[in-house]
């Protein structure tokens, strides 16, 4: 019998595999390769992305987690608040002034600042909701945070805007993969609150790549993770769950003390066959938008004017946003080295417009769209490119959302949750809750351990 069993090889079920290390673990993953929506791939002095990008940074899990593995993260030295939008591409400057830098109509000028202000507000309150405070729980400060204008859509919150005006705010809270009408107010104030850079940032980016990551720790669990292995149903015994998978045209199966479901929400309803109903229904609720995302590897020889942008938000394009994956590396060089790579990322309806089109077509829209953004040639330069997409890529806070948290808390008394639908942070909330449910795990495993060694000692002399 195993003292666990981890299914999914993403960033969550890879990170509570990590602290459960020590223990006689395997790691069940569907997929061919681990790290789920975290992909990267070297190339040389670069690499291509094409799914998480910015970490976060000091003081949290994943701090944590990139101290203990090894791996390398720096401050993203690019400016973050690049902007194209209607013929004029904005390089840097306070995110408030660019209502009055962009070519507009007065009626949407007017309209982006009135928005604009009422969204500056909810970030002030949200500063407020995401403080830590003393002497309490990370779920409890969670759950806060969930409650924060969960009774109504960004777009209820905003109102009807002219198309510019609209087009300014969607790129950037669409980044959440919701909609305006489909977010709740306060995931859409949250997102502008990270784009301000105010309270826990993510602006962290990996050092080679974000798959250095999960496969630095991929390497050190070694045979322990199965790939391929596609888990039918999780099902509860007395004293131990049993995990049934199949594998490489067979059927399977492998009993354990615990599990830690670390799989999208609607796969841990799924499989999670004998789940309290009501944590089932919870899990059933929780609402995911796609991702579709192309990266390109460069070869240019010379400076480029984006050389020191690493995001650039492009309203009434083809994607949300373009990030220059190369930002890292021009931040550590004295002379300009050859080639590049950027990332260009469609979530929401951007990327439902996209998930279903033939790679190629995916790619010559991405690539026309960035080739008028950033000029200079760029489109000559592309010498390779490729497109990946996910139907569920992020789960996002919807109206009603906070409701289910402390259902989803809760987990079994052997089979804890993890995955980024359980928090607001994404790649953070990944790795947070990943350790939570191996803390959760270690927990148990360490009582029935000592339990097991009591019942096999002779009875101990009494103390006068």
């Amino acid at each position: 019998m195993k003292d666990a069993v981890i299914v999914g090889a993403g960033l969550a079920g890879l990170s509570a595999a990590w602290r459960l290390r020590h223990w006689d673990t395997v790691v069940l993953e569907s997929e061919h390769r681990v790290g789920g929506r975290i992909r990267s791939e070297r190339r040389g002095d670069y690499w291509l992305n094409w799914g998480g990008h910015v970490f976060a940074g000091p003081g949290s899990s994943t701090d944590s987690l990139l101290t203990e593995t090894g791996v390398t993260a720096v401050e993203i030295p690019g400016s973050l608040q690049g902007l194209s939008m209607n013929g004029k591409f904005i390089r840097q400057g306070h995110i408030a002034t660019y209502p009055l830098r962009i070519p507009m109509s007065f009626s949407s000028r007017v309209d982006t600042v009135r928005a604009g202000m009422k969204v500056v507000r909810g970030v002030a309150k949200y500063t407020g909701v995401v403080r830590k405070r003393a002497g309490e729980s990370g779920a409890m400060r969670q759950q806060r945070i969930y409650d924060f204008e969960n009774d109504r859509s960004f777009l209820d919150y905003i109102g009807n805007l002219s198309e510019d005006a609209a087009a300014l705010f969607q790129t950037t809270v669409t980044r959440s993969a919701g909609d305006m009408d489909q977010i709740s107010a306060g995931a859409g104030i949250g997102y502008f609150s990270l784009v301000l850079g105010i309270g826990q940032g993510l602006n962290r980016g990996i050092v080679g790549g974000p798959s250095t990551l999960t496969g630095s720790i991929a390497a050190a669990l070694g045979e322990r993770i199965e790939l391929g292995a596609a888990v039918q149903e999780v099902v509860h015994k007395k004293d131990s769950v049993v995990v049934r998978y199949r594998q490489d045209g067979a059927d399977h199966e492998v009993e354990a003390r615990t599990v830690v479901l670390a799989t999208t929400a609607d796969v841990s309803h799924r499989i999670g066959v004998d789940l309290p109903e009501d944590l089932r229904g919870a899990l059933d609720q929780i609402k995911y938008g796609p991702h579709v995302s192309t990266a390109f590897l460069t070869d240019e020889t010379e400076a480029k004017p984006w050389d020191d942008i690493y995001a650039i938000a492009a309203p009434k394009r083809s994607f949300a946003i373009a990030l220059n994956q190369a930002s890292i590396v021009r931040g550590t060089e004295s002379v300009r080295r050859p080639g590049g790579s950027f990332m260009t990322f469609s979530p929401a309806s951007l990327g439902r417009a996209l998930l279903e089109k033939p790679e190629e077509e995916v790619v010559q829209t991405h690539l026309a769209d960035l080739d008028q953004i950033l000029g200079h040639g760029f489109a000559d330069s592309v010498v390779e490119a490729q497109t990946d997409r996910w139907a569920n890529a992020s789960p996002y806070c919807f109206p009603g959302r906070a409701k289910l948290q402390s259902t989803l808390m809760r987990g079994t008394d052997r089979v804890f949750l993890a995955g980024d639908y359980l928090g607001t942070l994404y790649t953070e909330s990944s790795i947070t809750t990943g350790f939570s449910a191996a803390q959760d795990a270690t927990s148990l495993l360490a009582t029935e351990q000592q339990a097991r060694r009591s019942h096999r000692l002779p009875g101990t002399p009494t103390l006068v």
